[in-house]
């Protein structure tokens, strides 16, 4: 009979999460660098107390950090995540009710990102002695059903401990998941208050060292061979590099590829940084929100070889970007469901082996003088347009992509800028100039408003190292700015550069392109003669709110004086502010690309009738890729 200890499931949950590590290519990480929480009654008592114990018993064994909101932690964790490139992440508790349905958006974000982050609520009484609890939903489709039941849908692995005996096959299934690429996402152990306090005597096994392997899958021969094939009968290829380029730590492997055979690389938002921007064959943001040189060679591209993309309806501009009637496609990807996409030829692999593998196989194949030159003619041309965007010199007030011309020129190459939601992440997209493959960090599977500052806390977390810039809009600012108190309280250097341009400027510009008139979007008081939200601005101070919670704010009236106080800020050692006023009415540069946004049909205003008929007019050029 082996050894067994005695210790409660929460106690014993905290004891073995502390004991995970990822390995890839030989090195070790510990998956889980702390824990991210807010207690209630549905958690305080169980896995509160563990982490106590084990604090206080064994120093780090599973940092505990202080959050403010549940969404933000989950945030933090998910940009922790993505940093470490998968192989490192963060623990999230949350009591039950509104403390555990919070995290749903932040489950949702990080599911679709295909980001690892492990989600711990509270839950209802699994006696049900005591029923309904405090904050219990009651359901009359079963007394087995709990708001944690919301997390379905949104997580990669769901599983409730009803008894303590079915704790190790719940912790082992939920890391199985968030160390395989293949599969990683949210993931969420629901808790029932009772039991995380329950005793139980568990095998001193469970609590071993685990060293989880994170694979690098090498191309099946016949899929690889079609590859070849379809690549060496290409005249105009491209490559779309997503996300998996960079969580694969294959972009070294990318640049050799295009290197060798002339292949002009086009970028997703997850994927921007795979090449240096200036590489003679980056052409930038490819889509919706991309340059001119990325989308001229995808609209004629005969070609497209997706790496670790999931071809979102921003990447491909809503089926749009790629016009040549003979198009085809072939997907590396780490999982068949994104390697299947547009009928594409699916190479499912490890993006870094399929490069390798890919620029093997295609010795002597190169696309020739010519093509290499319209690339580089294309990039250069929009780099001109770049640098045309950030000295506009725009009076009263900067344009926004003048900030971000000033950011991109005072920090660091290695230095992180990070964003969400609004009209910043397609802003970005187009004109940050990137240089380094972990420098840029817009989250846009979700576009999560209020991600950024969490996201600026949990990315310095997992990189100390460098300066992280949260570039956030008034907007995403008040949806959620909780998680500066953390920073201030855990130290945490982040500058938030905070652009006020009075309202949803990003939904206010699509609402002009519907045919919408900016309703809705302006922060204004309401007009008393017109009933509208369409009076003075409203007299809000977000400066003063940031400084209220502790932290350094710097405000700049005018670019240079912006230019001084991000100066300023790279000195300072603890969480700074920067505010700007900009002018929301100045667009950045076009990137002759198209979104797919539903305009009204019919209508008896004439802004939306001259919408619709531009939206039918771009319809007509959507493609099904079969």
């Amino acid at each position: 009979m082996s050894e067994t200890v005695r210790l409660t499931v929460a106690q014993a949950t905290v004891r073995f999460l502390a004991q995970q590590y990822t390995e890839r290519d030989g090195v070790e990480h510990k998956l889980f660098d702390g824990c991210f929480g807010i207690f209630g009654h549905g958690n305080l008592a169980g896995l509160g107390q563990a982490l106590l114990e084990a604090e206080v018993g064994d120093l780090g064994a599973l940092t505990y950090r202080q959050a403010r909101n549940e969404q933000g932690m989950v945030h933090a964790a998910s940009a922790f995540a993505r940093m470490r490139n998968r192989l490192s992440t963060m623990v999230c508790t949350a009591s039950i009710g509104p403390g555990a349905t919070n995290m749903v958006t932040g489950a949702a974000l990080a599911t679709i990102n295909r980001l690892p982050v492990l989600l711990l609520p509270g839950d209802v009484f699994a006696t049900r002695i005591a029923n309904p609890v405090l904050q219990e939903l009651e359901s009359t489709a079963g007394y087995d059903v709990s708001v944690n039941d919301a997390f379905r849908p949104v997580s990669r692995f769901f599983d409730r401990v009803w008894r303590p005996e079915q704790l190790p096959s719940a912790l082992l299934g939920a890391v199985r998941v968030l160390t395989d690429p293949a599969e990683t996402g949210a993931v969420t152990i629901a808790l029932p208050q009772d039991v995380q306090a329950e005793a139980h005597n568990w095998p001193v096994e469970l609590f071993d060292r685990r060293v989880w392997h994170v694979p690098r899958p090498v191309p099946e021969p016949a899929a690889l061979a079609r590859a070849v094939e379809a690549i060496r009968a290409a005249k105009r290829p491209m490559i779309v590099a997503g996300g998996g380029v960079i969580y694969s730590e294959a972009t070294d492997a990318l640049r050799a590829f295009c290197e060798a055979t002339g292949i002009p690389v086009g970028e997703s938002q997850a994927g921007k940084g795979s090449l240096p921007y200036d590489h003679p064959l980056a052409l930038g943001a490819v889509g919706s929100t991309g340059t001119t040189a990325a989308n001229r060679i995808a609209r004629e591209a005969d070609l497209v070889i997706g790496i670790g993309t999931r071809y979102s309806d921003f990447t491909t501009a809503s089926r749009t970007a790629f016009q040549n009637d003979d198009v085809r496609f072939v997907n590396v990807n780490i999982t068949g469901f994104d390697g299947a996409k547009h009928a594409g030829l699916p190479v499912v692999a490890d993006a870094r082996q399929a490069l390798v593998a890919l620029t093997r196989e295609l010795s002597g194949y190169d696309t020739g003088a010519d093509y290499r030159d319209r690339a580089r003619v294309l990039a250069a041309e929009w780099d001109r347009t770049v640098e045309a965007a950030y000295q506009l010199g725009r009076q009263p007030l900067p344009a926004q992509s003048e900030v971000i011309g000033a950011v991109n020129e005072i920090s660091g190459p290695r230095d992180v800028v990070i964003c969400a939601a609004g009209s910043m992440p397609g802003d970005l997209h187009k004109l940050w100039r990137t240089r380094d493959p972990k420098g840029y960090h817009v989250e846009y599977g979700y576009s999560c408003m209020g991600y950024e500052i969490a996201g600026g806390v949990g990315a310095k977390l997992a990189s100390p190292d460098r300066d992280v810039y949260v570039m956030v809009g008034d907007g995403s600012y008040l949806m959620m700015a909780q998680e500066l108190v953390t920073a201030v309280q855990e130290g945490v250097k982040i500058i938030v550069v905070l652009v006020q341009n009075h309202g949803f400027q990003s939904i206010g510009a699509l609402s002009e392109e519907v045919g919408v008139q900016r309703f809705g979007t302006k922060y204004r008081y309401r007009d008393e003669a017109t009933g509208r939200l369409d009076g003075d601005k409203l007299p809000v101070d977000l400066a003063a709110n940031a400084a209220s919670l502790g932290v350094q704010v710097l405000r700049a009236a005018g670019i240079e004086e912006f230019r001084a106080a991000l100066g300023e800020a790279r000195q300072a050692t603890g969480p700074v502010l920067v505010h700007i006023d900009t002018d929301p009415l100045v667009p950045a540069p076009d990137g002759e690309a198209w979104w797919d946004v539903p305009v009204a049909e019919t209508s008896e205003l004439d802004a939306t009738r001259e919408a619709r008929a531009i939206y039918e007019k771009n319809k007509a050029d959507q493609r099904d890729y079969l």
